[in-house]
């Protein structure tokens, strides 16, 4: 093996992250591994430690940074939260480039079988800027539903994810992510997307047309399968 795709799951942001990444980037080049492609978190203070501790390792390196993904309304937590017709978050009226996970994906895939991309950072965003406000209407336009989004507080957040069943760690820890990087830190958008893959980034609509299609965020529809 002489490249690697490395991310950290949660996410790159979360507390010991950089510790994990750094040790496996240490290890990953002593065993002869010459490219790793990192996948950080636009704006977070661990996740440019983790990126650092990728360069510190010594093998060749390219940093794909990626902010709120596109699919967290759909396949993570949000999902249930659409499903109730009310998306909760301590985002304010903050713009976000949401992001498409196929979009990281291809330009993860790029820089690991292409030549070119090493020393580079891709910073990946969607086409445009958006609130939560936005997307979430959009979401509930194409299922013809109520879904409205809800600014909330991080205490209030991290009651609704406890209420919910989610450890108490993990729910205070991602408040206090979306706390540090929805400040407008990451209100801008980019056109890696364009450069590495010669094609336009996924627009937010597009994803959301497609994903009502499948009836995910279809309540009635999620009930009668879980019965």
């Amino acid at each position: 093996m002489d490249a690697a795709y490395v991310a950290f799951y949660p996410d790159a942001a979360f507390p010991g992250a950089a510790r994990a990444m750094g040790s496996f980037a240490d290890l990953a080049a002593a065993c002869g591994v010459r490219h790793l492609v990192l996948l950080a978190d636009r704006g977070s203070a661990e996740a440019e430690r983790c990126e650092q501790a990728v360069r510190d390792s010594g093998a060749e390196w390219t940093i794909v940074r990626a902010g709120f993904i596109t699919q967290n309304f759909s396949e993570a937590f949000l999902v249930e939260l659409v499903r109730a017709g009310v998306v909760a978050l301590p985002a304010g009226d903050v713009a976000e480039p949401f992001t498409d996970a196929e979009d990281i994906a291809d330009v993860a895939v790029a820089a690991l079988t292409e030549s070119g991309h090493a020393g580079r950072i891709h910073e990946v965003t969607g086409p445009r800027l958006l609130t939560f406000a936005d997307a979430v209407g959009e979401i509930a336009r194409v299922t013809r539903r109520e879904v409205r989004y809800l600014p909330v507080t991080s205490e209030q957040f991290v009651l609704s994810l406890t209420g919910r069943g989610v450890p108490a760690e993990y729910a205070t820890q991602l408040a206090g992510l979306m706390v540090e990087v929805f400040d407008g830190r990451r209100a801008h958008v980019t056109d890696t997307v364009e450069r590495v893959l010669g094609r336009p980034p996924r627009d937010f609509t597009e994803y959301a047309r497609e994903t009502a299609t499948t009836g995910v965020w279809d309540a009635q529809a999620e009930s009668s399968r879980g019965a």
